[in-house]
């Protein structure tokens, strides 16, 4: 399981126990964590927001790339991000507000490569009528999460050891992308929308009130 909520995890550790047929393996804060503890896994169990600030999609296709299936357990409030991670080939996506028999039978069929058909998944699927999908390669996609969080082109070229030039170029091969699919973000401020749309970068939590 990668989640960084310790009762969370927690939870459902100890609700296997109830169930012989299926073993809690490990859990860690992120994808990359849990592959240092093991990769010997049937099914991981993923939430998508993480502290890390790691993209959805990023981390689907991180643990696809093991050959392992993915399930997605959120509290589903944003809709982009289980929709990014939906297309990217998850099982299933489960609310971590439902009964924890419902998420046990879920994970149960998601660990037999079995597609867990909830609502939420389907939604997900079919996306918003009003954004088209942008195909994206990896290192645009890579340098897009740069730029639209703030980086400088500069800083972006020295990051993903490139030329500041190629940075210009690549950007504006993907503002042509979005263009093209009716989404134009002509300003950096709307890379930064495009790139929350399609999940490549976390909404910004909301700040508690004190």
């Amino acid at each position: 399981m990668v989640d960084d909520h310790e009762l969370i995890v927690r939870g459902l550790r100890d609700s296997f126990a109830d169930h012989p047929d299926l073993e809690f393996v490990a859990s860690a804060p992120t994808v990359s964590e849990l592959f240092d503890v093991t990769t010997n896994l049937d099914l991981v169990i993923l939430d998508l927001r993480l502290r890390d600030g790691s993209s959805p999609v990023a981390n689907v296709e991180a643990i696809r790339a093991r050959g392992l299936d993915v399930l997605v357990l959120t509290s589903g409030e944003d809709p982009f991000l289980v929709r990014s991670a939906a297309r990217a080939g998850v099982l299933g996506v489960v609310r971590k507000s439902q009964p924890i028999e419902s998420v046990v039978d879920a994970v149960r069929s998601a660990a037999r490569g079995e597609m867990v058909p909830t609502i939420d998944w389907a939604a997900a699927i079919d996306g918003d009528p009003e954004l088209a999908a942008v195909d994206l390669s990896p290192q645009h996609r890579r340098l897009l999460t740069l730029y639209a969080a703030g980086e400088t082109a500069t800083r972006v070229a020295s990051t993903m050891g490139i030329s500041p030039e190629t940075v210009n170029d690549y950007l504006g091969r993907i503002r042509l992308k979005y263009a093209d699919a009716g989404r134009p973000a002509p300003t950096k401020t709307d890379l930064y929308k495009r790139a929350l749309e399609d999940g490549w970068l976390p909404f910004p939590r909301r700040r508690r009130k004190s």
